[in-house]
């Protein structure tokens, strides 16, 4: 123990954090290792979350070049490294995601791609997306770093860029959810099956019953799906994606649904 006027000095340890975890940090802690004074109660994974980096963020804890769990509590003189997650990120099943208001975009591609993808309205606050996240084993997407410290979550990620192509590269190269275009719909998140024209009939305009002979139907909600004027657009995102992380189209059966 080092005595100072009269009072027990608080341990000093020195901390890194890996480059894609610095933007959470204050600036002057972002380059290279800095030091850190703790109270020597304090748990490790709170000690990097009151530097401002969630503990969804991060990966690996070494000490001393030692693995260590987030309730490791730091002793004075310990060298500490964060490691960002390791990508894939290994979940406990499918990956299904529920994303707050700010990713209305991100939503709809995810479905797009057939990926389970929740989304709640603005009224609904931190405390019941923490809690939704967690009833239904959902990883909580957002860019609100104060909502992926709640302790209820049941898992979380956060999304780096404001651009939407950006936010689903991010996510489909951390979380590799399986892809099955066409498969969802895009705006209640329900499951799509084929609709013939015949059974649709009366609920679509002439102009539309009588170009397009392909539909799908939401089993939930019942909105209908198309080929129309924006396809291409949409068929661009879905070929991207499968380019990069997913299966070719040809041998993708389930792109035949629209």
């Amino acid at each position: 123990m080092r005595w100072h006027a009269g009072l027990v000095d608080r341990p000093e340890i020195g901390i890194s954090f890996a480059p894609e975890l610095r933007l959470f940090v204050a600036s002057p802690r972002r380059e290279g290792r800095t030091t850190v004074r703790t109270d020597g109660a304090s748990t490790l994974g709170h000690v990097v979350e009151s530097l401002g980096v969630p503990l969804t963020e991060v990966g690996a804890l070494l000490v001393g070049g030692r693995p260590v769990p987030d309730a490791h509590v730091p002793a004075d003189g310990d060298e500490v490294a964060v490691h960002g997650v390791t990508r894939p990120q290994q979940l406990a099943g499918p990956p299904r995601f529920l994303l707050d208001i700010h990713l209305g975009t991100l939503t709809r591609r995810l479905r797009l791609l057939g990926i389970d993808a929740a989304y709640e309205n603005p009224d609904v606050g931190d405390a019941a997306l923490a809690a939704r996240s967690a009833a239904e084993q959902r990883v909580m997407l957002t860019r609100d770093r104060g909502l992926l410290r709640r302790r209820e979550l049941w898992a979380g990620g956060y999304v780096y860029s404001h651009r939407p192509a950006e936010q689903l590269r991010d996510v489909l190269s951390r979380f590799a959810p399986p892809i099955v275009p066409w498969s969802r719909c895009t705006s209640c998140n329900g499951l799509l099956h084929h609709a013939t024209k015949a059974s649709l009939h009366g609920r679509l305009r002439d102009g539309t019953e009588h170009s397009y002979d392909v539909f799908a139907e939401c089993a939930d909600c019942g909105q209908v799906y198309w080929r129309g004027a924006h396809h291409a657009s949409l068929n661009a995102v879905v070929e991207a994606a499968l380019h990069e992380f997913g299966p070719s189209s040809a041998n993708n059966p389930s792109t035949s649904l629209m």
